[in-house]
């Protein structure tokens, strides 16, 4: 199951490829990072605990452009671990982020599209929650496809520049998946619980599957602001029409990379989100719905490939 991304990828990157021989519409590039910190302490008299994290990067993206037609295909893979004193390696870093959005431009002059897209978001691997600290007191929290979201939706893209664009969609059908029966029993992430049967008294596995149909808005800044800096955003808003329409799901990306030479970069970022599905629970005991922040900063190497005609 773990292969599909990989796969989406190949084939993406082989019809991309092969049309770009012979279509010179086609812009196709990616870039691959690895990032690196590490801290270290023998006899430091002010303390401190030893750590060594490591991340790894992918961006891909393949794009048609001709005529009236816009067909955009971006896939952005994600994953790290980090290690701290005596602990075993923690996953810091996990994300599969797939969006094929297909636009026809309203005329030959505008900068609006008539815009069908389709999106795919999960993790590479589980994660866990250490309610004491320690690694055997570890709680499951999360899997491979546990959570995943596929959505598909109509609307309307606007595109002043080739770095900005703004797409609304009123019609977009969501599918929240879990496909963890232990996560789904438990109602992780929306979908419907496990609960005994009044009529059998047998237990009944909770639902893997959550549909939603409701309105979708997206904001791409993606921008070389100097020679070695670039600065990307995404946002990202959804309101379910069919629960709690007011409680809007949020997911907002921040990325500056700065190419210091032609292989060594570093990479500054942070992720807002709020998802109304998805409760956090404090040390209180209380839980609920609550803002989530994720911030990180590394170093190292770098390639990119551009094969742009």
């Amino acid at each position: 199951m773990k292969r599909i991304t990989f796969i989406i990828f190949i084939v993406l990157g082989t019809i991309a490829l092969k049309a770009q021989e012979a279509d010179t519409s086609w812009k196709v590039n990616s870039d691959i990072s690895l990032m690196m910190s590490q801290s270290s302490f023998s006899n430091w008299s002010a303390g401190g605990e030893n750590s060594l994290t490591l991340n790894g990067y992918f961006n891909f993206y393949a794009g048609y452009l001709k005529g009236r037609v816009k067909w955009e295909n971006m896939l952005a893979l994600a994953y790290g671990q980090t290690k701290t004193g005596d602990f075993k390696f923690r996953k810091n870093e996990d994300k599969i982020d797939f969006a094929s959005i297909y636009g026809l431009r309203t005329n030959d002059d505008s900068k609006w599209y008539y815009t069908a897209a389709f999106n795919f978001k999960s993790q590479f691997a589980s994660g866990y929650d250490y309610p004491d600290g320690v690694d055997s007191t570890k709680v499951k929290i999360s899997n491979f496809l546990a959570p995943a979201y596929t959505s598909i939706g109509l609307g309307m893209e606007y595109r002043p520049y080739d770095y900005m664009s703004f797409y609304i969609s009123p019609i977009t059908a969501r599918w929240i998946i879990v496909n963890d029966q232990d996560l789904a029993d438990a109602g992780a992430f929306g979908v419907e619980p496990a609960h005994i049967d009044a009529t059998t008294g047998k237990k009944v596995h909770g639902e893997k599957v959550k549909f939603e149909f409701g309105a979708y808005f997206r904001f791409i800044f993606a921008k070389q602001l100097t020679k070695g800096i670039k600065f990307s955003t995404k946002l990202e808003l959804y309101s379910n029409y069919l629960e709690n329409p007011q409680n809007i799901d949020v997911n907002w990306d921040n990325m500056f990379d700065f190419t210091i030479n032609s292989w060594l970069t570093a990479n500054f970022g942070w992720q807002l989100v709020y998802d109304d599905d998805t409760p956090i629970l404090l040390g209180d005991g209380t839980a609920g719905p609550r803002t989530q922040f994720r911030q990180v900063l590394g170093i190292g190497l770098a390639y990119k490939v551009s094969n742009r005609k």
